[in-house]
């Protein structure tokens, strides 16, 4: 049976689209301020790179049932760039509005929006949504900053999100792809990845980021086992002959102490400042 479709209106004819606020919910008012509701046919939709890079295929086949039975309850937004319609959010619901038979969709049309703008709206919304991957959050986050040139103060505001969020986001950006695939292949705690970042002995860290490769350490409390028991600073791996290690003040790391430690041997004679100092050089090597 052959498709009916309503006849064509003409622009100065047609309806305006009240704009439910609940419509914004996924994105924020204030960011889509000057948008216009209107259907775009599909074809005219270009997908350029999204801050999601990970679908589940068959909850995409769901979702394509769901909008084919209900139709798209949450419009894509668009942004106007002479004759085409650029994604800037929804590229889930377009991918399963191009499986079925739906040759249009409702949009928030915006036009005249700079490139920061945009790259905020997008992460907005994509933020929102518990399925995102915190890796993929994080390579927004460097992405916007590096597009933008922005402070971590400047990003908070932007994008509405907290200081410590943005820091331990780039933090995580900034490491190695492989590790950044192992933590989403294994599901690994984000937070293993900010303590691996922590650690300052590189051979130590490169043992700790193979672990991570392979999918043994994906909870911070496997890491922080395993800096116990193979630290970088280990009593039976020490070059010390004494085999009693002095104990440290709560809080004080052993580089810091050795730093109070020298300070204060300017206030000895010279032979114990030589006797000292000669402690604190093979301290220093230990430590190392």
């Amino acid at each position: 049976m052959a498709k009916t479709f309503e006849k064509r209106v003409s622009k100065k004819n047609r309806k305006v689209i009240s704009l439910n606020k609940d419509l914004f919910k996924d994105y924020g008012e204030e960011l889509l301020d000057g948008a216009n509701l209107q259907e775009v046919p599909l074809k005219s939709i270009v997908v350029k790179d999204q801050v999601r890079t990970k679908f589940n295929e068959s909850s995409i086949r769901e979702l394509a049932a769901n909008i084919e039975a209900n139709g798209l309850i949450q419009p894509l937004v668009v942004h106007r760039e002479k004759s085409r319609f650029v994604l800037i959010c929804g590229e889930r619901r377009y991918r399963a509005m191009s499986t079925i038979d739906i040759d249009a969709a409702p949009c928030f049309v915006l036009e005249d929006k700079t490139a920061d703008e945009l790259m905020a709206i997008q992460f907005s919304e994509n933020s929102s949504r518990e399925a995102l991957h915190y890796i993929d959050k994080a390579d927004g986050i460097l992405n916007y900053q590096k597009a933008t040139k922005s402070s971590e103060r400047k990003i908070c505001k932007a994008l509405g999100i907290s200081k410590t969020e943005v820091h331990r986001s780039l933090i995580i950006a900034k490491l190695s792809s492989k590790v950044k695939e192992a933590a989403k292949a294994f599901d690994i705690e984000k937070y293993v990845l900010i303590e691996l970042n922590g650690i300052d002995d590189k051979s130590f860290r490169k043992k700790v980021e193979r672990q991570i490769l392979l999918g043994a350490i994906r909870k911070r409390v496997e890491l922080r086992r395993m800096i116990k028991e193979g630290g970088v600073i280990s009593v039976k791996k020490s070059k010390m002959k004494s085999k009693k290690q002095a104990s440290l003040p709560v809080g004080l790391s052993a580089n810091a102490f050795l730093k109070v430690m020298k300070s204060q041997s300017k206030d000895l004679d010279p032979a114990s400042r030589k006797a000292l100092n000669a402690l604190l050089k093979q301290a220093e090597n230990v430590v190392r």
